[in-house]
């Protein structure tokens, strides 16, 4: 058996990223099935069409970009595998980028409930960012970082 000697902040990490991906999945999953966004279509005024537009953009990418992401970085955080790091590195990108766009849009209208949702996802992609760069050679070195417990 082998035993993977795998940081405290990795581990949390691999879980908030594993909750990360459920909650997106669910939130999306109900703006579509309850139409709590209208098709763009459905507008006249074309800045209501653009704002409808980029939510269901939002969306998209969402369920085909963040979602599978956020499962791979999930398994390969705990796994200590170089491509869970860089899923990981990926998926901390796109928190920062896409919240920024989200804020920014709420500050000039209201607070929506998932820039408020997900807020506490961003706030620790800021810090994972800079934790996961600094722990990289365990990700990269992981045959070195494995040690065989024999039962």
């Amino acid at each position: 058996m082998v035993k993977i000697n795998r940081p405290g902040a990795v581990t949390f990490l691999a879980i908030v990223n594993g909750i990360g991906c459920g909650i997106t999945f669910v939130f999306w999953l109900l703006v579509w099935i309850k139409k709590l966004v209208p098709s763009p279509v459905e507008f006249t005024i074309l800045a209501e069409r653009a704002n409808a537009a980029t939510t269901h953009g939002f969306m998209i990418a969402d369920l085909f970009y963040s979602v599978p992401l956020l499962f791979i970085a999930t398994l390969g955080l705990w796994h200590m595998r170089a491509w869970g790091w860089t899923a990981a590195q990926m998926v901390n990108i796109l928190w920062i980028f896409s919240m920024t766009v989200v804020w920014i849009r709420d500050v000039y209208t209201n607070f929506s409930p998932g820039g408020i949702l997900f807020l506490p996802f961003t706030l620790i992609a800021l810090w994972a960012l800079w934790y996961l760069w600094k722990i990289r050679h365990m990700f990269w070195n992981f045959s070195e970082n494995k040690s065989i417990q024999k039962n």
